[in-house]
Parts: structure tokens; C-alpha cells; sequence
């Protein structure tokens, strides 16, 4: 809140991603879009996120299992840290005697080892970080930390529309053929091969 907007381009072709094929040919994938897993690290995130911090332990994991594997998620190293694992894709996952199903989630012990395995396969996001620890107060896609703070952010909005819109229509949209970029706020502008 109330910090300078700033945003990194994590281009799917950079993002880490760990492979582990085991001797049947099963495939284990981990996407590690935020948070290590083991000694992988993520691209670097933006730097005024939560997630720059270390302590704040948060992590993005695209989870993949083949029928018939097994992953370990490595413990926090903060009891406070929370961890929420859904399942989008697949057969579901059991954890210790708990069937976890396709679209379903739950909160898991982080600061634990926990061992997911898939009889049928499964496609999973891990979703964790310590909690900022700040009020919240929230009205419309508006979030402060105070009732008096949400009020003058409407006001600014309504005024300003935060700074005035530079296009000159209401739904700019890019050119069809133009490959994939980004405009950094410095006016850079990143195109990946």
C-alpha cells in the first residue's frame, strides 16, 4: 500500500522450473514462480512486493505430478508462515490419510515436510507467505489501512483517476500482430526473443 507502482516481466521461457523424471519415465515438475524450492530461486520480484523480503517466506508453485509420484515440499522456516495448496487439474493428491480432489484446497502445516503423492496425476498451485501483520479495510477494489485512507483514495480517484488516463480511449488495445512486450515505467521496452 501506498508505495511506488513498479512490476517484473516473468516471461514463461525465463521462469525456473525443476524436472525430475523418475526410472519408469514419470514426470515431476515444480514451476517456481516466487519462493525457492530447495536450491532453485525464483526471478526476482518487484522490489517494493512483500515478496522481496526474505522473511516474508512467500511462494508461487506450479505443481505437476504424473500418476503414480510423489513430491516433498520443504518446510518454512516460520510456523506463522501459511500455506494453501490447490488442486486444478487431475485426480487429486493424498496427503498423509487426507484425499485432496480436483478443485479443492486446503491450508497445510508449512513449517513441516509435507509429502503430496498422486495416484492418477494431479496439477497443483501453492499459495504461501507470512502475513503483513497491517489493518486492512476494503471497499471495491480499494484496499488502506484505515476508514480515512479508503476516503481519499476515492476522492483521488474521482478527481484524478490516479494520475489521468494518457490514452485516448477508454480500451486501448495493442496492435494483433505485435509480438509480446513490456513498457517498464522508465519507457524501456522489454521484448523477449
Amino acid at each position: 500500500k501506498m508505495c511506488d507502482p513498479s512490476f517484473t516481466m516473468l516471461w514463461a521461457e525465463q521462469v525456473p522450473k525443476i524436472r525430475r523424471i523418475d526410472t519408469d519415465g514419470r514426470r515431476v515438475e515444480v514451476v517456481v514462480i516466487a519462493g525457492a524450492f530447495d536450491d532453485t530461486s525464483p526471478l526476482n520480484p518487484p522490489s517494493n512486493s512483500w515478496a522481496s523480503k526474505d522473511s516474508a517466506e512467500v511462494a508461487v508453485w506450479h505443481l505437476h505430478l504424473d500418476p503414480g509420484t510423489s513430491l516433498e515440499l520443504p518446510p518454512t522456516r516460520s510456523a506463522e508462515t501459511i500455506r494453501t495448496l490447490y488442486v486444478f487439474d487431475g485426480d487429486g493428491v493424498q496427503i498423509h490419510e487426507t484425499h485432496l480432489g480436483c478443485d479443492t484446497g486446503s491450508v497445510l502445516r508449512s513449517n513441516d515436510i509435507t509429502t503430496l503423492q498422486s495416484s492418477g496425476g494431479a496439477d497443483c498451485l501453492v499459495l504461501q507467505g507470512r502475513p503483513i501483520g497491517e489493518p486492512v479495510v476494503q471497499q471495491g477494489p480499494f484496499v488502506m489501512n484505515d476508514e480515512a485512507g479508503l476516503r481519499q483514495t476515492f476522492i483521488d480517484y474521482q478527481r484524478t483517476g490516479f494520475g489521468g488516463w494518457p490514452w485516448p480511449v477508454d480500451g486501448p488495445v495493442h496492435d494483433p500482430d505485435r509480438k509480446r512486450f513490456a513498457v517498464h515505467p522508465n519507457g524501456f521496452v522489454e521484448e523477449p526473443n
